[in-house]
């Protein structure tokens, strides 16, 4: 495959579908949405592990596509188009305006303005 291929959003979701296929998750309980949800929050402890502990970069790195894996699997799971999704959430988002709330910028929708 080349770095094009590679860089498609379908060749990653292809590639996940294939891993859900190989281990067949669907019959055996990998597509299970409660459970998905636990293993993103585990990954998430171990992104954050990684910038709290000062871990090198290409371990971030790799608890990120860890992470990308599991949302891209669950939206497999649950039958919906990530990258659809994906696009729908940035026009949302870029209407937005941003605050700073404790020293950093947050992108909200403010619900109380």
């Amino acid at each position: 495959m080349n770095d094009t291929d590679q860089n498609s959003f379908a060749a990653m979701r292809d590639a996940v579908q294939r891993f859900h296929d190989k281990h067949d998750f669907k019959n055996r309980g990998g597509e299970e949405l409660a459970y998905r949800v636990a293993l993103m929050a585990e990954e998430l402890g171990e992104i954050s592990a990684c910038v709290t502990k000062g871990k090198p970069r290409e371990a971030l790195a790799e608890e990120c596509a860890d992470l990308l894996i599991l949302l891209i699997g669950t939206a497999i799971a649950a039958d919906f188009p990530l990258e659809r999704a994906f696009w729908d959430k940035m026009d949302a988002i870029m209407k937005r305006s941003a605050r700073m709330v404790s020293g950093r910028i947050r992108v909200s929708e403010f619900r109380d303005s």
